[in-house]
């Protein structure tokens, strides 16, 4: 068997998620305890209670999704020998694959990753940005629907065939979303995001970000991790830091990622986190790959008989 982890974003996150897991692996505490030291909040609190409303803030959800994924990972490698051949991650789940693969450490990518939610929630003014998945459409045909609306809307995340999210302008997205549904769109469904991620509209954020890149201390992942920018590991530190600024603007290619893995050998994926959203697009990918999720104790034991 060759296998792969891939690690999910925004959207996956959920109050009271890895209750369980914690309950009988100390890991999960751990990494939320580490975690917690860097953000000076109790993380573990909010993902468990959120009496503030807080989760879904996206410099908080950001942390959140990472500490929940690195939280899987050393539980399901505190069972197991684990060698995965390839490392991937959807948006914000490629920081924690770079924290899994030992590119950075866990301190490292919870404050990376809270200032990158912070940077993209101020680029943007709250209510002037949205983002719409597209159902039913070939990818060409969104992005064509994106060209005719007026204002910046940018087709953003390829996420399985059929399955394409727009964002942008919040006037230039409802435009897309209309002219979607006259190209033959079987579902257009707004998102429940105020920010517009992975469009040019996030040049601003993605420019301070290398600011901070610029001053990190990284080194080359143990195992390979495909990036959401050009589906492929990159050859240095630098290429690392260059791509981690361009996925905040550029889409992310997740059919190529999950393609690339294929043909390089890949029959298995194991989704490390929180719900099973990365399962359901990579099964439109590929019916042909075997695919666990991972993210509590029933979970984690049938993850633990493939080994």
């Amino acid at each position: 068997m060759s296998y792969a982890f891939v690690f999910p974003g925004q959207g996956s996150q959920s109050v009271g998620m890895l209750a369980q897991l914690a309950e009988s692996h100390s890991q999960v505490q751990e990494v939320f305890t580490e975690a917690s030291d860097v953000l000076g909040y109790d993380l573990w609190d909010v993902v468990q209670n959120d009496a503030d409303g807080k989760l879904n803030q996206t410099d908080v959800t950001q942390p959140a999704m990472l500490a929940s994924g690195i939280a899987v990972y050393r539980t399901l490698s505190a069972q197991t020998d684990v060698a995965p051949v390839f490392m991937a991650g959807h948006s914000l789940g490629e920081y924690t694959a770079l924290v899994a693969s030992g590119c950075m450490t866990l301190a490292q990518g919870i404050e990376l990753v809270s200032q990158r939610g912070k940077l993209m929630q101020s680029a943007v003014p709250d209510g002037q940005g949205a983002m719409a998945a597209v159902l039913g459409l070939e990818d060409a045909q969104v992005v064509a629907v994106c060209e005719q609306a007026e204002g910046i809307v940018e087709a953003v995340n390829f996420n399985s065939p059929g399955q394409v999210v727009i964002a942008g302008n919040k006037d230039a997205v409802e435009s897309a979303m209309a002219l979607a549904t006259e190209a033959g769109a079987s579902r257009v469904v707004p998102l429940p995001v105020s920010v517009p991620s992975h469009c040019s509209l996030m040049k601003p954020a993605a420019e301070k970000l290398a600011e901070t890149l610029a001053t990190m201390e990284i080194v080359m992942p143990s195992v390979p991790v495909l990036h959401n920018v050009n589906f492929s590991q990159a050859e240095s530190t630098d290429e690392i830091k260059a791509l981690l600024v361009q996925q905040l603007y550029k889409p992310v290619q997740w059919v190529e990622t999950v393609n690339a893995m294929k043909a390089q050998g890949v029959d298995s994926l194991y989704e490390l986190g929180p719900g099973k959203v990365l399962m359901g697009l990579n099964r439109r990918i590929d019916r042909k790959m075997a695919m666990k999720p991972v993210f509590d104790n029933a979970s984690l034991e049938k993850a633990l008989a493939t080994f």
